[in-house]
């Protein structure tokens, strides 16, 4: 491979990448992406007395690296929307694989864990608010998978086309993706979350149904999403993030997957604005795991 040129890797001239301002001893190999940057502070409070590395902020990044029962791990917030995701995906692998002295790739590939921690609407009567719900397969209505090339490698066209046809899907929105979260991470957390096919909107109101003064454009969204059926798989979660972790994560040799507490439901119509507890015992749980052998 050619040398990467400044324009397409930005290095920062303290030798961070552009966005993240990391360098690459700044990350951990197991990393969680949380959305909200305070919700970055809810899980490093939980690592090892005295392991804390000093925070770096730029804009909505901020980035936490400390050690939980003596594991590194980094912890670092998004933002919303895949865009974001494609940002900090596209960082973390760089400042994983990439040599910033001669901006050429590392000859030994160094493979992460990445988890993201977030909140989600429910779309099922059956999955309760305060409910983890892991996704096994994530739905991309956003179309960032779409711009890289080979994406067709790490999707499951059978199921997009079953999909599209069920939902009559129109030619002015982007081309949904599915993408199957890391098996790794899927057996760890089988036997103590909800086995989640997910959502991932490019918008909060509109892209998932919701009508304010502007009128969705999908009639019955909520419904249809809900009696889609694809084998033992159903739809159970709409969230901002998943698909592009997963497909990114998938693309560029990484284990990745993102796990949500359910903060509304939609098809009762029901939310919890007052989830903190339920986070908080997402954050151990996440934690545990990521730390088991």
């Amino acid at each position: 491979m050619n040398r990467i040129p400044e324009s397409e890797l930005i290095i920062n001239t303290d030798g961070s990448i552009f966005h993240l301002h990391l360098k690459p001893e700044n990350i951990a190999d197991t990393i969680i992406l949380v959305g909200d940057p305070g919700r970055v502070d809810m899980v490093a409070e939980n690592f090892d007395s005295g392991s804390l590395e000093p925070k770096i902020s730029s804009r909505e990044f901020n980035t936490v690296t400390g050690s939980y029962c003596g594991k590194r791990i980094s912890v670092i917030s998004t933002g919303i929307g895949t865009d974001n995701i494609d940002i900090v995906m596209t960082e973390l692998d760089a400042l994983a694989n990439i040599d910033f002295n001669t901006r050429m790739p590392k000859e030994g590939h160094r493979r992460l864990t990445i988890l993201r921690l977030g909140t989600c609407g429910g779309i099922q009567p059956d999955i309760p608010l305060g409910g983890f719900v892991f996704s096994h397969v994530s739905i991309g209505f956003d179309g960032v998978l779409n711009w890289y090339k080979g994406c067709e490698n790490v999707t499951d066209a059978a199921m997009e086309q079953a999909f599209m046809k069920y939902m009559k899907w129109s030619d002015r929105l982007a081309t949904p993706y599915f993408v199957r979260s890391s098996r790794k991470l899927v057996d760890k957390f089988r036997d103590v979350t909800i086995k989640g096919m997910t959502v991932s909107a490019p918008g909060f109101y509109g892209p998932q149904g919701r009508s304010v003064r502007l009128q969705a454009s999908i009639d019955d969204y909520i419904p249809k999403l809900e009696n889609f059926r694809y084998g033992d798989y159903r739809i159970t979660n709409i969230e901002m993030e998943s698909s592009a972790i997963a497909g990114m994560a998938a693309l560029m040799g990484h284990d990745a997957a993102t796990v949500c507490c359910v903060i509304a439901n939609r098809y009762a119509k029901e939310s919890k604005p007052d989830y903190k507890p339920f986070i908080s015992q997402l954050i151990k749980l996440v934690l545990e795991k990521l730390c088991e052998d």
